[in-house]
């Protein structure tokens, strides 16, 4: 296994992700024109993630009207999901990652909503079960008015890659 700067031997993403008995979804495809990920050096910037399951959202509203904090949280995770799957895709596999350095967080909120960490734990948590509670990574979150499908939430994420294992193939067309 791959160690870190620490001399930690770190648990490869692809290893966690059997151990929990996950199965990555199908990556999303783009809403528009652009690409899902763009690698610059050894950071891998991913576009929004959406709660999308089958090409449909999975959850629909606002936080502090319809949505409670424990859907926002599932929603989060399987943003978070959808990101290790367009990740998988792009890298051809996952063990290139070495950890989650940003997670930006767009909720669709109420005005008086303010429990947005609560949501985007969601995420962050999922996030460290597969990269280890100690890859820690810095978050910022935005309560918005409106994101794309009227989606109650998106990702915006940056992962950390392992360049010892040679070159990135290009990415699928």
């Amino acid at each position: 296994m791959p160690e870190n700067g620490d001399n930690h031997i770190r648990a490869l993403p692809s290893s966690r992700l059997r151990e929990l008995g996950i199965g990555l979804p199908e990556p999303p495809s783009p809403l528009g024109a652009y690409v899902p990920a763009s690698k610059a050096g050894s950071l891998l910037f991913l576009s929004g993630m959406l709660p999308l399951s089958h090409g449909k959202l999975s959850f629909i509203g606002r936080f502090g009207e319809v949505l409670t904090v424990a859907q926002g949280r599932e929603a989060a995770r399987l943003a978070a999901l959808n990101a290790l799957s367009v990740t998988n895709r792009y890298l051809d596999g996952l063990d290139r990652v070495a950890g989650l350095v940003r997670l930006g967080v767009s909720l669709k909120t109420t005005g008086d909503f303010v429990e947005h960490a609560a949501v985007a734990d969601g995420a962050s948590e999922f996030f460290a079960q597969i990269f280890g509670s100690d890859s820690g990574h810095t978050r910022l979150i935005y309560g918005v008015q409106s994101l794309p499908l009227g989606a109650p939430l998106a990702l915006e994420v940056i992962f950390r890659l392992d360049d010892s294992a040679g070159p990135v193939p290009p990415p699928p067309v």
